[in-house]
């Protein structure tokens, strides 16, 4: 599955204006100037918060939501005596309200997604958003037609963003993702946003709690020609299955329809390249790029 939101071409909504995406930004804004007081590299405060510098990043700059455990610990790391941690509650409540930032068709899936024990997916024409970069999620939807007017497209990457926060959910999630070897040759965004991506693919497969495998070109044929799919298992509910064509996303929960969806994922996942194999191919093609 590519994403919905990718390939959606139904009418878009109006941006939604509840001051979610501001608290974020300001909060960003406020943790860069307790780091910068209290002399610290980015990569310091990663650190000391038990977090990847990138997060810090991406938090700082509002594209990524800080969780109440990293609020927590940014408060007692930068000697900030309580004003982080005094907007807990406040980021609480937006998060429950986050996944009404979706598109209303897309909700359903962003509430299994969320709630999901593990989540499995085949990308084919392009990659899911878990796993793409700012950059590249910032050319995807800067391609759409009709166009997204430019505050859309930062609220749909900013939530595109929060989502993957899902890797740093403990217990973790089960993960496991095919994705065809086309997706690593082509250069959404330009060849630098393509490079960072290709990292970031190897940075989320080399993770202990993910398996990325790649359907290879000389496979041929596969159990998956039809397009891309999701399954998820969310929490205290059965598996259910996703799939999309050009706006008609489906939910699927019928169990015989989920059962279809899942012997196709396991039937190419042992077509597809082991993940270590997959790894490798990724790289390899880093350095050719």
């Amino acid at each position: 599955m590519n994403d919905l939101s990718d390939r959606e071409e139904q009418p878009e909504r109006p941006v939604e204006v509840d001051g979610t995406a501001y608290l974020f930004k300001a909060l960003g804004k406020i943790i860069k100037v307790l780091r910068e007081a209290a002399g610290l590299q980015q990569k310091e405060l990663a650190a000391r918060v038990h977090v990847g510098e990138d997060l810090v990043s991406s938090i700082e700059r509002g594209v990524r939501t800080p969780q109440p455990d990293f609020l927590e610990n940014a408060d007692r790391a930068l000697g900030a005596g309580g004003v982080l941690r005094a907007a807990i509650p406040e980021v609480r409540e937006a998060l429950k309200r986050a996944r009404t930032r979706h598109p209303d068709w897309f909700q359903d899936y962003a509430k299994a997604e969320a709630e999901a024990n593990a989540i499995h997916d085949y990308s084919y024409q392009g990659i899911m958003g878990l796993l793409q970069t700012e950059g590249h999620a910032r050319a995807v939807f800067s391609k759409r037609r009709p166009p997204l007017d430019e505050a859309t497209i930062e609220k749909r990457v900013a939530d595109r963003m929060a989502r993957q926060q899902i890797f740093e959910r403990w217990p973790s999630p089960t993960f496991s993702f095919v994705l065809d070897q086309s997706l690593l040759m082509r250069p959404v965004g330009g060849h630098a946003v393509h490079h960072e991506q290709l990292g970031r693919l190897i940075e989320i497969g080399s993770l202990r709690t993910v398996e990325l495998q790649v359907m290879p070109f000389d496979r041929g044929e596969h159990a998956a020609m039809g397009g891309s799919f999701s399954l998820l298992h969310p929490k205290g509910r059965q598996q259910v299955a996703y799939h999309e064509a050009y706006a008609r996303p489906s939910l699927i929960t019928d169990a015989e329809q989920v059962r279809i969806f899942a012997e196709r994922y396991g039937i190419i996942r042992a077509q597809a390249l082991t993940p270590d194999e997959s790894l490798t191919l990724i790289e390899k093609t880093l350095g050719e790029r």
